[in-house]
């Protein structure tokens, strides 16, 4: 018995040994009482494992399950053995920095550089040559200060000056020849080739949250190798890799190790009953992180990643789907940091409007808002409208002057009020000098006004728009979603449409787009662009609309937001790539590519029948508005505040007082829809897009009947 015994620790040292990390392997000493522990603690016993006699408290001894096979040295049958191994005590440890570094450049030296210190706490510096430059470690052991070289070299490879550079580098949502009818998939397959043969533009990147221009460390994704001659790698990625969920310790745990003793406090804590939402915040190295979540302990979690990746480049989550796309230009925000204080504003702001969700108006499938920025601080933003509403108008109740809302999606609904709010600023121009520096807007010297420096605009959306960004991610992106695995299927990135009188999207039609107002008034379906293919063409036209074109450049929103259903692939996908072939656009008109990016705390799915109504509120409004989106009227068949008739008369007021200082010169507006047609390079851009759409074999854009613009009003 006590050979068996021995036998026992022998066998269960060396599982012991394989589960261990490397940094480990010098201090490991196993004794009696963790290998009486260890089989304790396991879900199948010894004696079932190996079949022995287990030695119980008393002294006595328990029978054994099965005998010892002869000739094999004492030892259980292999079989037995095999399944002992797949259970091995505690998870896999993840690979430290020296040994990621390794597997990218092996056979690196690493040389001493100085000791400093007293002899019972030295400084050892360590230095490290990759790619022709030095890199420094200092620690308490040779060991930690190599490891900290070898994380100083795996950060210089991975950080820009800024996103958009580290997107120019790495290449990936700003290849514009993507075709996505292709059986090319868009990941290529290492992560820093591209900075070993910078000629090689189409090197796979994941960006963390942080969103200031650093990049995960290659141990933080598991990437694909593609064994191709030109593949660093020697061998594919580890999975999981560094601080995956399944190493067992999550984003407190990982932070408290990197600086222990850290207080967290509670922030506030709003949403409705069925998706609360609490903040939490944490301050480390004297900068503060805040986190959301349905829970405290998520939020707590969610502050201690906001950390991580800011302060250490570390992030948790390995899912590419899920990771914000960044904005090509100017990104002010932290991307993550960014697309949870819009969404916070956006949700704060509507229960605000239904006393705290309580009022009946509050019902709804589908929020949407515009925040707006003004610089660098999110603390600084402004809600500037909020919306709700899933539905279009029935054709019957179309208006031929522009007294009805034709589609009351929410984020439709959302941009309408946005123009509404660009209306006001621009009427500070209509005042003296002094209100004139309210507005958002300044006089360009060659005519016309632009938005002030800095001014962004982000729409929030609760979810996935309709259309092409929805149809193919029914479901919140899992840890195993890897993208779009069928990017070449020929519905990909078609035009759709809505449906009166019911909700979803059928793709256009070949032939027959043109839709007639007395075909419509006899019962044929109207038929209204899908809000993915409406977004689609304000990144290219702009947010501001043809009649707002007479006095500004065009407007584009800087980032899209989230609240769920948020697949990296798809909505990039329906927002620019696949017209990302577009050409002849006028001067002032361009592809925009807007930051993409879910939130945190994902929104729960709203449960219930979709209400028939539609809400709207825009700054400077006393209450919600709304609207009946069956009828686009309110239920007195009162006209909407939105509606093109209103904020046609908005205009006509507006050119007749800043005739000078117009882009566009028009001699005396006849109807409402010769204006819109007399704003010839904005609808030379549309033309560009319909065209982009037709070229790609997307479909034809469906136009509503000509009919109701050809409306007239005195000023």
């Amino acid at each position: 018995m006590a050979e068996e015994r021995s036998s026992v620790r022998q066998t269960r040292s060396q599982q012991k040994y394989f589960a261990m990390d490397v940094d480990e392997e010098e201090n490991m000493s196993l004794c009696s009482t963790d290998v009486k522990e260890n089989r304790n603690l396991d879900n199948v016993s010894s004696k079932e494992a190996l079949g022995e006699g287990v030695q119980l408290p008393n002294g006595g001894s328990g029978s054994r399950k099965r005998p010892l096979e002869e000739g094999n040295n004492g030892h259980s049958h292999s079989k037995f053995r095999a399944k002992k191994r797949k259970k091995t005590p505690g998870p896999v440890l993840p690979k430290n920095a020296l040994m990621q570094l390794n597997e990218i450049k092996p056979g690196l030296q690493y040389k001493l550089l100085s000791q400093t210190g007293p002899v019972h706490a030295p400084v050892f510096v360590m230095t490290v040559e990759v790619n022709g430059q030095l890199f420094e470690g200092s620690g308490p052991t040779k060991k930690k200060a190599k490891l900290n070289a070898a994380e100083k070299a795996l950060r210089s490879f991975v950080q820009f000056p800024n996103a958009s550079e580290a997107h120019m580098a790495m290449g990936r949502t700003l290849t514009v020849n993507t075709d996505f009818t292709s059986d090319q998939a868009d990941f290529p397959d290492t992560l820093f080739n591209g900075f070993e043969t910078p000629a090689q533009a189409d090197v796979a990147y994941y960006l963390g949250s942080n969103g200031n221009g650093s990049f995960n460390s290659i141990g933080d994704y598991p990437l694909p190798s593609s064994g191709g001659p030109d593949n660093l790698s020697q061998s594919p990625l580890p999975v999981p890799s560094a601080f995956a969920p399944s190493s067992g310790k999550n984003s407190v745990m990982i932070l408290n190790e990197l600086r222990p003793g850290l207080k967290y406090d509670f922030v506030s804590e709003s949403g409705e009953s069925h998706a609360k939402n609490f903040v939490m915040s944490v301050t480390v190295d004297g900068q503060t992180f805040e986190g959301s979540g349905r829970n405290k302990k998520l939020a707590k979690a969610r502050a201690a990643q906001a950390a991580l990746s800011s302060l250490f480049n570390m992030q948790l989550d390995q899912t590419p789907s899920r990771q914000p796309i960044p904005r090509e230009g100017l990104q002010l925000h932290l991307p993550q940091v960014l697309a949870d204080s819009v969404s916070r504003l956006v949700v704060d702001k509507f229960s605000e409007l239904t006393d705290n969700f309580t009022s009946p108006h509050a019902r709804r499938k589908v929020l949407a808002g515009v925040v707006m920025t003004t610089g660098t601080d999110v603390k600084d933003a402004e809600v500037i409208c909020v919306s709700t509403g899933t539905k279009c108008i029935n054709g019957e109740y179309m208006s031929d002057r522009g007294l009805a809302l034709n589609d009351c999606h929410a984020e439709i609904i959302a941009r309408r009020s946005l123009i509404r709010y660009l209306y006001t600023q621009l009427e500070y121009f209509l005042s003296n000098k002094e209100d004139q520096q309210k507005s958002i807007f300044i006089r360009c010297e060659r005519g016309g006004y632009k938005l002030k420096d800095n001014v962004q605009f982000h729409l929030y959306i609760s979810t996935s728009p309709c259309g092409d960004a929805r149809i193919f991610s029914p479901h919140e992106a899992g840890m195993e979603d890897q993208g779009d695995r069928h990017p070449n299927r020929k519905a990909r990135g078609q035009l759709r449409t809505k449906i009166e009188s019911g909700e979803g999207t059928i793709p256009v039609r070949s032939s027959n787009t043109i839709q007639t107002w007395d075909g419509v008034l006899q019962g044929e379906r109207l038929l209204t662009m899908s809000c993915s293919d409406k977004i689609a063409r304000w990144n290219v036209v702009g947010i501001q609309g043809s009649l707002m074109n007479y006095f500004t450049e065009p407007i584009y929103f800087s980032s899209i937001i989230l609240g769920s259903l948020y697949h990296a692939d798809h909505l990039s996908r329906a927002m620019y790539q696949r017209i990302a072939d577009i050409e002849d656009l006028p001067q002032s008109f361009t592809l925009n590519k807007p930051l993409l990016s879910g939130i945190s705390n994902a929104e729960a799915r709203q449960p219930g029948k979709a209400p028939n109504f539609s809400v709207n509120w825009t700054v400077g409004d006393q209450a919600l508005e709304v609207i009946n989106a069956t009828t686009g009227k309110d239920d007195m068949g009162r006209a909407s505040r939105l509606c093109k008739h209103v904020l046609y008369s908005r205009w006509i007021r507006l050119q007749s007082k800043l005739l000078s200082s117009l882009r566009i010169k028009l001699s005396k507006p006849s109807s409402y829809y010769e204006v819109k047609q007399a704003a010839t390079e904005y609808h030379s851009a549309k033309q560009a897009l319909i065209k982009a759409f037709h070229k790609a074999g997307l479909g034809a854009w469906v136009k509503k009947p000509i009919e109701q613009d050809q409306f007239s009003q005195s000023p």
